[in-house]
């Protein structure tokens, strides 16, 4: 390329302005790297969450109680964490709840209602009477054995479809 005095030749400006027009784009990728490395290792990176559900029972209920208590083992298996928001029954009328047990200094129990419980990455959680369980309406026609349909609902995931059999107080089903 010629200029009017002759043959263009680089001069320091020009390639200070050069190295200055190509540094911001690669600064630009080195700080977007940086975020994602720091993403990926807070744990916020990662397969989605892949939720089952096992190990339905739902306790019968004892003569006159209008509530009974469901449990069920869910495990995430997958990369990310997620959380259940809320159980379900076309089996019943009335809401179901989630509840957890917690035992005072002076050895009594109390329950609480909670809106949603976290299922971690690559864990299970599993529901229990004096842990994590399910309220759920009574049906005075269950029978030890019969199967109840369960959705449980996640943040994430969506719903998930299962069964839980009903057990007697203290069975494992």
């Amino acid at each position: 390329m010629t200029t009017a005095g002759g043959l263009w030749r680089p001069t320091r400006r020009r390639l200070d302005d050069t190295l200055l027009a190509a540094l911001a784009p690669v600064a630009m990728c080195i700080i977007a790297l940086a975020g994602l490395s720091m993403w990926t290792v807070h744990g916020n990176a990662g397969s989605p969450a892949r939720i089952t559900v096992a190990e339905g029972r739902v306790y019968l209920p004892s003569a006159g109680v209008a509530e009974t208590a469901a449990f069920f083992r869910i495990t995430n298996s997958g990369g990310s964490a997620d959380r259940l928001v809320k159980v379900a029954s076309a089996e019943v009328d009335g809401a179901i709840t989630l509840s957890r047990h917690r035992m005072t200094d002076n050895r009594s129990a109390y329950a609480r209602a909670v809106g949603s419980v976290a299922v971690a990455a690559g864990e299970s959680l599993a529901m229990s009477p004096d842990g994590l369980d399910a309220i759920v309406p009574a049906k005075a026609t269950w029978q030890p054995g019969d199967l109840v349909p369960f959705t449980l609902y996640f943040e994430h995931s969506g719903a998930v479809r299962t069964l839980a059999v009903v057990v007697s107080p203290g069975e494992s089903g």
